[in-house]
Protein backbone atom coordinates (compact mmCIF):
# COMPACT_ATOMS: atom_id res chain seq x y z
CA UNK A 1 0.00 0.00 0.00
CA UNK A 2 1.81 3.15 -1.22
CA UNK A 3 -0.11 6.84 0.16
CA UNK A 4 0.40 10.11 -1.65
CA UNK A 5 -1.36 13.44 -0.77
CA UNK A 6 -0.83 16.44 -2.08
CA UNK A 7 -3.24 19.39 -4.38
CA UNK A 8 -4.49 18.51 -7.59
CA UNK A 9 -1.57 19.40 -9.86
CA UNK A 10 0.73 16.72 -7.70
CA UNK A 11 -1.79 13.67 -9.01
CA UNK A 12 -0.79 11.98 -12.13
CA UNK A 13 -3.69 11.47 -15.35
CA UNK A 14 -3.70 7.82 -14.23
CA UNK A 15 -4.14 8.53 -10.08
CA UNK A 16 -7.35 11.43 -11.03
CA UNK A 17 -8.43 8.87 -13.69
CA UNK A 18 -8.58 5.91 -11.22
CA UNK A 19 -9.72 8.43 -7.93
CA UNK A 20 -12.37 9.28 -10.10
CA UNK A 21 -13.00 5.92 -10.98
CA UNK A 22 -13.48 5.42 -7.70
CA UNK A 23 -15.79 8.26 -6.61
CA UNK A 24 -18.17 7.34 -9.59
CA UNK A 25 -18.46 3.43 -8.61
CA UNK A 26 -19.50 4.17 -5.14
CA UNK A 27 -21.21 7.41 -5.13
CA UNK A 28 -23.20 6.98 -8.62
CA UNK A 29 -22.99 3.35 -9.09
CA UNK A 30 -23.19 1.78 -6.30
CA UNK A 31 -25.13 3.87 -4.23
CA UNK A 32 -27.53 4.80 -6.84
CA UNK A 33 -27.08 8.46 -6.56
CA UNK A 34 -27.10 10.03 -9.49
CA UNK A 35 -25.55 13.92 -9.06
CA UNK A 36 -22.26 15.30 -10.46
CA UNK A 37 -19.26 14.03 -8.64
CA UNK A 38 -16.90 16.40 -9.96
CA UNK A 39 -17.79 19.97 -8.51
CA UNK A 40 -14.67 22.37 -9.09
CA UNK A 41 -14.14 22.06 -5.23
CA UNK A 42 -10.87 19.50 -6.48
CA UNK A 43 -9.19 22.28 -8.25
CA UNK A 44 -9.08 24.62 -5.17
CA UNK A 45 -5.17 25.26 -5.05
CA UNK A 46 -5.29 24.32 -1.30
CA UNK A 47 -7.55 21.24 -1.26
CA UNK A 48 -5.69 17.96 -0.13
CA UNK A 49 -6.25 14.85 -1.64
CA UNK A 50 -5.43 11.62 0.20
CA UNK A 51 -5.22 8.80 -2.06
CA UNK A 52 -4.13 5.19 -1.21
CA UNK A 53 -2.74 2.66 -4.10
CA UNK A 54 -3.14 -0.70 -3.94
CA UNK A 55 0.26 -2.86 -5.74
CA UNK A 56 -1.66 -2.42 -9.00
CA UNK A 57 -1.22 1.24 -8.14
CA UNK A 58 -4.88 1.94 -8.92
CA UNK A 59 -6.84 3.75 -6.12
CA UNK A 60 -8.21 2.21 -3.17
CA UNK A 61 -9.35 4.78 -0.93
CA UNK A 62 -9.45 8.66 -1.35
CA UNK A 63 -10.55 11.66 0.51
CA UNK A 64 -10.16 15.48 0.21
CA UNK A 65 -9.60 17.87 3.07
CA UNK A 66 -10.92 21.52 1.76
CA UNK A 67 -10.19 24.92 3.39
CA UNK A 68 -12.05 26.90 5.45
CA UNK A 69 -15.27 28.48 3.62
CA UNK A 70 -15.30 25.66 0.98
CA UNK A 71 -18.02 24.61 1.90
CA UNK A 72 -17.97 25.04 5.70
CA UNK A 73 -16.92 27.79 7.79
CA UNK A 74 -14.15 25.03 9.24
CA UNK A 75 -11.67 23.13 7.47
CA UNK A 76 -13.68 20.08 6.10
CA UNK A 77 -12.92 16.31 5.06
CA UNK A 78 -14.89 14.95 2.67
CA UNK A 79 -15.52 12.38 -0.70
CA UNK A 80 -13.93 9.55 1.94
CA UNK A 81 -14.34 6.51 0.67
CA UNK A 82 -13.07 3.06 -0.04
CA UNK A 83 -13.07 0.44 -2.73
CA UNK A 84 -15.61 -2.21 -2.35
CA UNK A 85 -12.20 -4.89 -2.10
CA UNK A 86 -10.57 -3.11 0.79
CA UNK A 87 -13.36 -2.55 3.26
CA UNK A 88 -13.38 -4.83 6.29
CA UNK A 89 -9.72 -3.87 6.58
CA UNK A 90 -9.38 -1.44 8.77
CA UNK A 91 -8.40 0.75 5.71
CA UNK A 92 -11.02 3.48 6.01
CA UNK A 93 -9.73 3.52 9.67
CA UNK A 94 -6.06 4.61 8.38
CA UNK A 95 -7.32 6.53 5.91
CA UNK A 96 -9.86 8.90 8.31
CA UNK A 97 -6.35 9.09 10.77
CA UNK A 98 -4.27 10.37 7.78
CA UNK A 99 -7.02 12.85 6.28
CA UNK A 100 -7.72 14.32 10.34
CA UNK A 101 -3.94 14.39 11.00
CA UNK A 102 -3.70 16.50 7.37
CA UNK A 103 -6.65 18.77 8.24
CA UNK A 104 -4.82 19.63 11.90
CA UNK A 105 -1.68 20.81 9.97
CA UNK A 106 -3.71 23.03 8.18
CA UNK A 107 -6.15 24.24 11.37
CA UNK A 108 -5.94 24.12 14.91
CA UNK A 109 -9.56 24.83 14.92
CA UNK A 110 -12.61 22.78 14.35
CA UNK A 111 -12.65 20.18 11.35
CA UNK A 112 -15.52 19.04 10.14
CA UNK A 113 -17.88 16.78 7.81
CA UNK A 114 -20.86 15.89 6.06
CA UNK A 115 -21.56 12.01 7.02
CA UNK A 116 -23.47 9.95 5.44
CA UNK A 117 -26.20 9.23 8.49
CA UNK A 118 -25.24 5.72 8.72
CA UNK A 119 -21.78 6.01 9.19
CA UNK A 120 -22.35 8.39 12.19
CA UNK A 121 -20.50 5.50 14.07
CA UNK A 122 -18.01 4.97 12.11
CA UNK A 123 -16.29 9.15 12.27
CA UNK A 124 -17.33 8.94 15.86
CA UNK A 125 -14.76 6.74 16.35
CA UNK A 126 -12.76 9.23 14.68
CA UNK A 127 -13.63 11.88 17.60
CA UNK A 128 -16.24 13.75 15.35
CA UNK A 129 -19.39 14.80 17.16
CA UNK A 130 -22.92 15.17 15.34
CA UNK A 131 -24.14 18.78 14.92
CA UNK A 132 -27.57 19.93 13.87
CA UNK A 133 -30.12 18.11 12.38
CA UNK A 134 -30.61 15.30 9.90
CA UNK A 135 -30.69 16.48 5.77
CA UNK A 136 -30.91 15.21 2.79
CA UNK A 137 -27.50 15.67 0.49
CA UNK A 138 -28.53 14.42 -2.97
CA UNK A 139 -31.26 12.05 -1.77
CA UNK A 140 -29.07 10.36 1.17
CA UNK A 141 -29.95 11.15 4.34
CA UNK A 142 -25.99 12.97 5.66
CA UNK A 143 -25.42 15.10 9.11
CA UNK A 144 -22.74 17.35 9.68
CA UNK A 145 -20.16 16.20 12.37
CA UNK A 146 -17.24 18.06 13.64
CA UNK A 147 -14.77 17.36 16.14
Amino acid sequence: MQWHQGDFNSLSAQQWYSVLQLRAAVFVVEQDCVYQDIDGLDLNPECIHLLALNEDFQVCAYARILPAGTPYPEVSIGRVVVSANGRGSGLGHRLMQRACRAAQVVTKQRISLSAQSHLQGFYAQHGFVATGAEYLEDGIPHIKMVR
